[in-house]
């Protein structure tokens, strides 16, 4: 089976927050409320991912968090990694072109736009927008992570966001 990479932008966050930063800011209702419908999809569609990479930033945190609940993801195989924060497509890729873990066969990052639509792009050679909680799932084309070389051989299998999968 080739490698599989979902691609998650955080839940929807709260703006009403004062005295917080931008990193600290947290999911608002709705986004505690989509996080685990996106994760209960993902588990429909047989994609739960064996590794996650979130971003450490609060909003993420807790987006991965929730979803990984409804997906009974292994909190051992989830890594908070602060410099995904706000990060460039470039950083993603990074990630990814030293990742090997023969096992996973399913990697997760969760992070941030404009970092995530850029990856995407990256990926895929075309632009889709990644509102909050949507999900772009790739086939990378390869069956080990060590093969993995840039430009990558990646197939944009599905992507969704949540207003277009009944999701609000």
């Amino acid at each position: 089976m080739n490698k599989q990479l979902l691609v998650m932008r955080h839940a929807k966050s709260s703006w009403t927050e004062e005295g917080k930063t931008d990193y600290e800011r947290q999911l608002n209702k709705r986004g505690r409320r989509v996080a685990p419908q996106m994760g209960q999809l993902i588990r429909s569609e047989d994609l739960v991912p064996d590794k996650v990479f979130s971003s450490s930033a609060t909003r993420a945190a807790e987006t991965t968090k929730l979803f990984a609940e409804e997906c009974e993801v292994d909190q051992g195989h989830i890594q908070y990694v602060k410099y995904l924060y706000h990060a460039p497509a470039d950083e993603y890729l990074e990630l990814i072109d030293r990742f090997d873990e023969p096992d996973v066969e399913v990697l997760m990052v969760v992070g941030h736009n404009p970092g995530l639509e850029e990856l995407v792009y990256s990926l895929s050679h075309q632009y889709e927008t990644m509102p909050t909680a949507a999900i772009a799932h790739f086939d990378l084309g390869v069956e080990d992570w060590i093969t993995i070389r840039r430009p990558y051989r990646a197939t944009l299998k599905s992507l969704w966001r949540p207003k277009e999968v009944g999701i609000a």
